[in-house]
C-alpha cells in the first residue's frame, strides 16, 4: 500500500476500519443473545480486504 493513497482508496479503507468492530452489548440483549459475535470481523494479516 503506497504512502500516498488515492482519495477513493483511502475512502474505502476507512469504511472499512469503522465495520471492523464488535457488536454492541445491548444489541445481544434486545436480540436475547441470538446474535452473539459479529461474523463479519476481519484481522488485518489473516483476510485481505481486496482493494
Amino acid at each position: 500500500m503506497p504512502s500516498q493513497k488515492s482519495f477513493r482508496t483511502k475512502q474505502k479503507l476507512a469504511r472499512a476500519q469503522k465495520q471492523n468492530r464488535p457488536i454492541p452489548q445491548w444489541i445481544r440483549l434486545r436480540t436475547g443473545n441470538t446474535i452473539r459475535y459479529n461474523a463479519k470481523r476481519r484481522h488485518w494479516r489473516k483476510t485481505r480486504i481486496g482493494l
